[in-house]
């Protein structure tokens, strides 16, 4: 009998033994129950979540699973024929660039008379004689003048550029006077200044030997050419202690084309620009001085340049200074 009861014992113990096995199994194999949405009777501490009466984990994602390239682009590529069209738009969006309109000026001649140096610029049939920082026509300004060439500014849109010098103007200093009707007599510091092909052009000076103070004079340039001459700017110098410019005119080489001058004290410049034809002792221009005092007075051409039809340049012999007497 003891023993009996000793057997049933044990079978009670195993069978609620596997009851707890059985139990523990089914909760293992069974799926998670979704979580309670929160209600204002949840209550939240550390990292658990009551809800009701039950204790919930928040689910967690296993670290083996694949991630994905953490540098890729999220964006698809975009296919061959978008990126060309793409790049035609972009090309046809970029505006130009704004340019300076067709350079109106070129470079004549460049003068030095006491100062700075000044350049000729000739415009159609006309002729500048600038300096450094002087206005243009048309929206330009003479930035820098170097013997190598001028630079203008654009105003407009602030746009540089650059024009090369002309031949040298400068004309050799002259030892020897010259008086009414004397020729051309080449100075011994400079021979004459050849052209391609042909004798080079002569100069020479028409006007008083002597005159009286206070009675004005007129002294003429005259010119000799085998090449046809359309036009020249030059410089003229006088001492301005001595003479006095009453007026400065075109010659009658130049009587129908366009003629422009301005006075310095001591200096004159011209542009003269005609029909281009083939002087001979043709007048060129013409001064009227009025004598200031007693003395000897002279007339120079500190600079001269003689451009053809085409704007070639024609050579041309030196000139010796114009030399005039002033009596009481």
């Amino acid at each position: 009998m003891g023993r009996r009861k000793q057997l049933l014992r044990w079978a009670v113990i195993l069978g609620a033994a596997a009851a707890v096995v059985a139990v523990g199994l089914r909760l293992a194999t069974a799926p998670p129950e979704a979580a309670p949405q929160a209600t204002a009777s949840t209550r939240v501490s550390g990292p658990q979540a009551r809800t009701s009466d039950k204790w919930t984990l928040p689910s967690r994602d296993g670290l083996n699973g694949p991630r994905g390239n953490l540098f890729a682009s999220s964006a698809p590529p975009a296919p061959p024929h978008a990126k060309k069209h793409s790049a035609a738009e972009a090309a046809a969006e970029v505006p130009a660039a704004p340019v300076a309109p067709p350079m109106p000026y070129r470079v004549a001649g460049r003068v030095q008379h006491e100062g700075p140096p000044r350049v000729v610029l000739a415009r159609d049939d006309r002729v500048f004689f600038v300096r450094e920082g002087d206005l243009l026509e048309g929206g330009y300004r003479v930035e820098s003048i170097s013997p190598e060439g001028v630079t203008l500014v654009y105003t407009p849109l602030e746009l540089r550029e650059r024009l090369a010098a002309a031949p040298s103007l400068e004309v050799p200093g002259a030892g020897a006077t010259q008086g009414a009707g004397a020729r051309p007599v080449p100075t011994a510091e400079g021979g004459p200044a050849q052209s391609a092909g042909g004798r080079p052009a002569q100069l020479r000076w028409e006007g008083p030997a002597s005159v009286q103070a206070g009675s004005e004079f007129e002294v003429a340039l005259k010119i000799t050419s085998d090449k046809p001459v359309r036009g020249s700017p030059l410089q003229l110098s006088y001492d301005a202690k001595l003479l006095e410019p009453v007026s400065v005119r075109a010659g009658d080489f130049f009587v129908d084309g366009s003629f422009t001058y301005r006075v310095n004290p001591g200096s004159i410049f011209v542009g003269a620009f005609g029909k281009g034809e083939v002087p001979a002792d043709a007048e060129f221009l013409v001064v009227t001085f009025k004598p200031i005092r007693a003395g000897a007075a002279e007339l120079k051409l500190s600079s001269l340049v003689l451009q053809g039809p085409g704007g070639s340049a024609v050579g041309h012999q030196p000139l010796a200074a114009f030399r005039t007497s002033i009596t009481q």
